[in-house]
This record gives C-alpha cells, structure tokens and sequence, in this order.
C-alpha cells in the first residue's frame, strides 16, 4: 500500500449548486420509464490496472460430516458464489478477473449514490426519502473507493474497501461517503486509518468534473499485494513475535451469530494451547493488533471481527472458522487461498437461537492443520 497521500491533492472547491439528479433517478423508477444503467457502463474511459488470473482453490481442513450439518449458507455477496461444499473440497478452477478503472466525466455524488444522466451506481444500501438538492464541493478529479458493502459491513470496509484506498490515491482524490445518522463512521475505522495512513475525503454531495470507479473484487496478485501491504504497515506498530493463536471474541455483536459456549472454547484453547483471548468490542484498536500479531493460528465465530487477526497473519498461518449450521460463509477460505495461508472449519449443532461447538472436534481440526 503507497503512503495514502494521494498524487491528485488539489482541494475540492466550494461549488454551492444544486441538481435533481436523485429525484430523476427516482422518478424514472417509479413511472416505469428507461431503465437504470449502472455508470460504469458509459464510462468515457476504462482500463486494466492489474492483470486476471486462473486460480486453484486448495482443500480445507475439516473432520468428516461437517458439511452434512450445513443448513444454509451465505454465497451471494462472496465471489465465486458456489456452494461451500464445493470450495471446501478444493479443486475449484476460479477466474480471478483483472483490477479495473473507469473515468467518468461530469458526475454528480448525492447522499451515498452516484449519477450522471440515467446511469447510478449506488455507494450505500438505502437511498434517501428525501436526498438534498444542494452540492457543496466540485472536484477537478476524484476516485471513490468505497462500496455498498464496505459502507454496510466493518469486515468488508477493512478487508476491501481499505484495500482499494491505495488504488484511488493513484487516480485520483481518494473519496468516501461521509458518515450520517443511517450510517454512522465505525467505531475502529479513525484509528484504523491513522495506522494506516488513510486520509480520505469524505464528502455528503460533490460534483467531480471526472471521477474514478473501480473493480476490485477478485482476488489477483494485485490484490494480494496491496492486502499484504496493509497489514504490514499495521505489524510496524507493535511487537510481533510468533505466538500460537489468539481467539478473537464476537459475542451478540452484528448478524446474530451466536455461540452458546464461546467463552468456554476460547477458554479452553488458551488453557490447551496458549491462545491469547481477545474482546474487539471492548478494546482499542492498539490492543486489538497486538494481540493478534504473530498468531499462528486465527479462530473464531465466522464474521467481521476475525478481520483484526486475519489482516496480520502471515503467509503458511491458519484460520480456524467456527461455523452456525444456518448460516456457512466461505469468504475467509476466498483470502487464505490467496494470501498462501490455510483453512479449516467446524459448523456447530443448533441450539435455542444459537449454536454449539464441541470443543474436542476443534482440538480435532486443530491437529490437522500444519501448526
């Protein structure tokens, strides 16, 4: 990742204009008229910024029957989008798509949504009742690098959206959605930031005379490489001396995943095995990084908190995903494959709203795994 000082600097200039470009796009939904395009499409311009691939995915680490528990799954929002089962058994030949830029010229930005003519990309989830008419900056040139799911997920935005941070300081001025009462700037995220040297703009409404938009959601050697990146300049700031493992605590935060004996395992691992235990929910950023940093070995309930130790865990080290039965998510399996690291998993039994690990098959998968 470059040093987040973008090389397009020149400050936005107040603009005090206005523009309905969100209420046309509103009013075309709801009269049934032309349909809406995403911009991307018009671009005026668009390019490779790193090369595709051809990549094979690995098997995972896991005890027989493990699949057969799986109730439901998560897959629409992670490429590939097939069916765990097919991912965990690895042989998955997966077309990892080139990094993509688009320019588009004369581009209006209004509470989260992007216009210019009938074309829209949307930044956030959920539009506006009642989006605002006035436009408070004009950019000569800016790159967005946020997106819907990054503004809507912790894990996302740090593993994605923080990713593609580094591309934008190349295109342009580096450009998110400000925060708002719908949504709010995460709690970790200034700090995170400060560590890694972000300085976006953050900005409710522009106009940008041109405007940068990416692809980056395939796992390439680009991406890769500016993934590996961030996390080194996140070790640079605490001790990282190897250590077995840490467990990184979600409790009833975010999506309820609830693991009815989560204490107990963590527990249970750091009696066993020397894993450090920590709460993300109720630790500071610093604290957070440097119980991670080193780990051998990253366990959990699947989901956002298990980005802290993820982004500093080192080539050949493990993450050890436990699993709700309704609810399997193959993502961290998508970053250890690319990132030459390994992955296992054990799915719970239900119970009441939640889930049940059993400790011993943790020890079980642990003992697979090259530790």
């Amino acid at each position: 990742m470059g040093s987040g000082i973008s090389n397009f600097s020149a400050p936005p200039t107040r603009h005090n204009t206005w523009t309905l470009a969100a209420y046309k796009n509103m009013a075309r939904k709801r009269l049934g008229r032309k349909p809406d395009i995403d911009l991307k499409s018009i671009a005026d311009k668009s390019w490779d910024i790193a090369p595709g691939e051809s990549t094979v995915s690995p098997a995972a680490f896991y005890l027989p029957g493990q699949l057969e528990r799986v109730t439901g799954w998560e897959g629409k929002r992670f490429y590939p989008y097939v069916h765990p089962a097919q991912t965990m058994e690895g042989g998955v030949c997966i077309e990892q798509g080139a990094t993509r830029g688009y320019l588009i010229k004369d581009a209006w930005l209004v509470d989260g949504a992007l216009y210019k003519g009938n074309a829209s990309h949307w930044l956030s989830r959920k539009p506006s009742t009642f989006p605002r008419i006035s436009v408070d900056h004009e950019i000569e040139r800016g790159a967005v690098y946020c997106t819907q799911n990054g503004n809507s997920w912790f894990g996302t935005w740090l593993m994605e959206d923080c990713v593609t941070y580094a591309l934008a300081c190349d295109e342009g001025v580096p450009v998110t959605t400000a925060p708002s009462a719908r949504f709010p700037l995460f709690t970790q995220a200034p700090a995170y930031e400060d560590w890694l040297d972000m300085r976006p703009l953050r900005l409710h409404s522009a106009f940008f005379r041109e405007l940068v938009l990416f692809d980056d959601h395939c796992n390439n050697r680009s991406r890769h490489a500016r993934y590996r990146a961030m996390g080194q300049k996140l070790l640079a700031h605490v001790d990282a001396a190897p250590h077995p493992g840490v467990f990184i605590l979600r409790g009833g935060d975010g999506d309820l995943r609830l693991l009815r004996n989560e204490i107990a395992v963590a527990e249970h691992l750091a009696k066993t095995r020397g894993f450090r235990i920590i709460d993300p929910l109720r630790a500071d950023v610093p604290s957070i990084v440097a119980a991670c940093a080193g780990a051998q070995v990253v366990i959990g309930v699947e989901g956002s908190q298990l980005v802290h130790g993820v982004n500093v865990l080192q080539p050949g080290g493990c993450v050890l995903t436990l699993q709700p039965p309704n609810r399997f998510v193959s993502y961290y399996k998508y970053l250890t494959d690319r990132d030459h690291q390994h992955f296992g998993f054990v799915v719970g039994l239900p119970e009441g709203d939640g889930f049940r690990i059993d400790v011993a098959e943790v020890e079980r998968t642990l003992d697979l795994m090259p530790l």
